[in-house]
């Protein structure tokens, strides 16, 4: 299936160089994951025309807004597009109300918009509408920017690391809302990020940069699961699983089903038959070649060993699991891989010793 967003482009710079030829989704967020300095604002600044790559090539769609060989760009003020930085920047001498219509005067008058209300509705703004910038907290502020983002009708919505000058508690409060945005809006997201609960969190398709090249891109999980990256995520290394509630028990436990089986949680609130995104860490997993008998563990799950890799780690693993269908990654020493015979192929239990419910 062709994808509704073509990215080529090469920017030189004194010391640096990004040179990426990306195919990605026309729906959902794309989330542009490396280390500083690994191009990821440099390839969003291009995606807004505020970096004019030498052969560059963008199409939003069937809507082409730059092409190289054609001599064609479209300069960033006729680009449809919302941009949100890690600074809200918001008009300190207008009112919430004010910088939100501000937002509205960019859209096309022939291009459906939203309207004001339903934005703040959705991002929970309503009562915020007549204070001024001053007034709000770091993710208040950082949630005007957004409305103001999507009023100017964008075709495309490209966020700068939005959460990143947020302490803890205003990036849990915003998370939310993002992820309402991700499931009710039908515009592509991409979303630049160094932190990984972030993405795993948000993102259905992830992007890794790493000097200005890219690594890896695909779905989320696929790319979460590959092994022959692990240096990309160090200590983070693990999956995302999406689940089900099937039923709230005894001992203050909430059962979560996936294809490969159950796993238990502390009790969630939410009713069953909500959908729940669980990240699982490596280093969370362990291994045993038959099922787990007298264990504090609640969580083990019929496994096959897909294959294997050394760690950054010296004398440690990284086994990369499926369990029906499922990814899953383990990481182990060595010397407990030698003792178990791990190989691919091999039947085996994985227990998981904690899961971090992301939704």
């Amino acid at each position: 299936m062709s994808s509704d967003i073509r990215a080529r482009f090469r920017v030189e710079r004194q010391r640096f160089t990004l040179d990426i030829d990306l195919a990605l989704p026309g729906a959902g967020v794309t989330a542009l994951f490396g280390p500083s300095g690994s191009g990821k604002t440099t390839c969003l600044r291009a995606i807004a025309g505020l970096e004019r790559a030498a052969g560059g090539y963008l199409a939003i769609g069937e809507n082409v807004w730059q092409d190289a060989t054609r001599g064609h760009f479209l300069p960033t003020h006729r680009r449809p597009i919302g941009y949100v930085f890690q600074e809200a920047s918001l008009f300190s001498h207008l009112s919430v109300r004010a910088n939100m219509e501000f937002g509205q005067k960019r859209a096309a008058p022939a291009v459906p918009r939203f309207s004001l209300p339903e934005i703040a509705e959705m991002l929970a703004i309503s009562g915020l509408l007549d204070r001024h910038p001053e007034q709000l907290s770091g993710g208040e502020r950082q949630r005007v920017a957004i409305a103001r983002a999507l009023l100017g009708a964008p075709q495309i919505l490209l966020m700068d690391e939005p959460l990143a000058a947020l302490d803890l508690k205003r990036k849990l409060e915003i998370l939310p809302y993002l992820e309402r945005l991700r499931g009710e809006l039908s515009l592509p997201i991409i979303y630049v990020s160094h932190a990984p609960d972030e993405v795993a969190r948000l993102a259905d398709h992830l992007v890794l940069l790493d000097a200005g090249k890219v690594v890896a891109s695909g779905s989320l999980n696929s790319v979460l699961a590959r092994i022959d990256l692990p240096a990309v995520f160090a200590d983070d290394a693990g999956v995302v699983i999406a689940t089900r509630i099937a039923a709230h028990e005894a001992h203050q436990l909430t059962r979560l089903e996936f294809p490969g089986g159950a796993i238990f949680v502390s009790r969630h609130q939410q009713p069953p038959g909500t959908p729940i995104r669980c990240r699982i860490h490596a280093r969370d997993v362990s291994l045993a070649l038959h099922p787990p008998q007298h264990s504090s563990i609640l969580n083990s799950v019929a496994a096959q060993v897909v294959d294997l890799a050394p760690t950054a780690t010296p004398g440690h693993l990284l086994i990369k699991l499926d369990v029906a269908g499922t990814p899953l990654l383990a990481r182990i020493t060595q010397r407990s891989a030698e003792n178990l015979g791990i190989r691919p192929g091999l039947a085996l239990h994985a227990q998981i010793k904690a899961v971090a419910l992301l939704a």
